[in-house]
């Protein structure tokens, strides 16, 4: 499967010039129009306007035939113009937090506007409730009421330095700094080399060559 040139892309919505998002990100230029390629895939998997929308799950969570709040979260991260779509070059930006090369700073500052339900500035206990059932759900994990107050409970005790009852960012940098398992959902180790990961990455993106 090989890389789509720029001409080729300059055709389609939302386009960006590759060397520009290079420079921008983690992504050298073979691998954004690598990128482009999945973005096409998704973005053709069921509204073929060159554009991703919600089908943004189909292709990239396990669960995709439920509602998942933490595949909301993402789309709305990923959409920063905040119209309702994402535009290729939000989605190699944003995918960019998740590379393995990106500052763990900028893991822990997007991870704490995931868990950030609100948009209060603070995380608080639903919020992380919340954000620890979907990730569970997400995981295909299932824990009692019980297990997911005490994971809740345990987070709060560690992280809410100031007992206030809510988690402000600078908490939740010193708590995700101090316990780095908390951001493995923030790395994708198939972006180390998205040229060669891609062709079988695909492969499960339930959408086929014919429907392009």
């Amino acid at each position: 499967m090989g890389c789509v040139s720029s001409k080729q892309l300059k055709r389609d919505k939302g386009y960006e010039d590759p060397n520009i998002l290079a420079k921008e990100t983690t992504f050298s230029v073979n691998e954004v129009e690598a990128l482009y390629q999945l973005y096409k895939k998704i973005s053709h998997s069921i509204i073929k306007d060159g554009l991703i929308h919600k089908e943004f799950q189909l292709a990239l969570f396990r669960n995709s035939n439920k509602k998942n709040l933490f595949a909301d979260r993402i789309f709305d991260l990923f959409d920063l113009k905040r119209n309702g779509v994402i535009e290729f070059g939000e989605f190699v930006r944003s995918l960019n937090i998740f590379h393995p090369d990106t500052p763990m700073a900028e893991k822990i500052a997007f991870a704490f506007r995931l868990y950030d339900l609100r948009s209060t500035g603070f995380i608080e206990r639903k919020d992380l409730k919340e954000m620890v059932l979907a990730i569970l759900n997400e995981s295909e994990l299932i824990l009692s009421d019980d297990a997911v107050e005490q994971i809740v409970d345990q987070t709060f005790k560690q992280a809410d330095m100031n007992d206030d009852g809510k988690i402000d960012f600078e908490e939740w940098k010193a708590f995700a700094s101090k316990n780095p398992a908390l951001l493995k959902n923030m790395t994708l180790p198939y972006l180390k080399d998205i040229t060669m990961a891609f062709p079988s990455f695909v492969l499960n993106s339930r959408v086929s060559d014919e429907e392009l």
